[in-house]
């Protein structure tokens, strides 16, 4: 299916939900980028540093001021200087110690850098990611740091078919959400959830953002 078709089939699936497609362009060529961009879609995703940069220099001008580029992939803390600043939103804040090190560099830069945290609800050892217990410990010294704009919470379900571990994912990414802000006072407004197969029940959880890569190129 072309990416056209792939895009109309997902937002017939998302329906009338308030959720923001982020078109995961790992693997993905510069023209189906512009292709999925004429077709609607403004937020893209990248997991790879360097990629990310290729192509947020190579597309043309009329796309570039409307674009906005989300960092997914695992962050390392010698990579911060070049995502700092040059993505809208990083996903993958998975420690204290990235946390601290996205805030100095902000501070550098005298900017604000919004961030979601990474959190690991359904033990995996293939992903990183705050326990809840560790986030809630966490959580006030994190929004104290300076320069961090905390939007909410990230999560991956773990790499199974299995619907019931994909809910008790997502429902308890929610739950963790709902949690701080109950007790911390604050909004955050976002639940990036839900990847190329479980992108659904992610929506049915409460999920505000979908990285979604292979379900609108066919690849990544």
């Amino acid at each position: 299916m072309s990416v056209a078709a792939n895009l109309a089939r997902i937002r017939d699936t998302i329906g009338g939900s308030a959720v923001t497609l982020v078109a995961v362009t790992k693997n993905v060529s510069l023209d189906d980028v512009e292709e999925a961009f004429k077709n609607g879609v403004t937020e893209f995703g990248e997991n790879r540093v360097l990629d990310a940069v290729e192509k947020q220099n190579s597309v043309p001008p009329h796309m570039a001021d409307k674009i906005r580029w989300h960092f997914i992939g695992h962050l390392q803390t010698n990579k911060v200087k070049k995502v700092v600043g040059n993505f809208a939103l990083i996903h993958s804040v998975d420690s204290l110690r990235l946390a601290e090190e996205i805030s100095r560099e902000a501070q550098k830069r005298s900017i604000e850098q919004p961030i979601l945290l990474q959190v690991k609800v359904v033990e995996d050892n293939t992903k990183s990611g705050f326990s809840p217990d560790e986030l809630k410990a966490q959580f006030e010294t994190i929004r104290a740091l300076p320069n961090l704009k905390i939007e909410g919470l990230m999560t991956m379900a773990p790499f199974v078919d299995d619907q019931n571990v994909w809910r008790q994912c997502f429902n308890g990414a929610k739950q963790l959400r709902d949690e701080l802000e109950a007790a911390h006072g604050v909004k955050l407004k976002e639940l990036s959830m839900g990847m190329s197969d479980d992108f659904q029940e992610a929506v049915r959880c409460g999920a505000t953002m979908v990285r979604l890569g292979r379900a609108v190129f066919g690849t990544g």
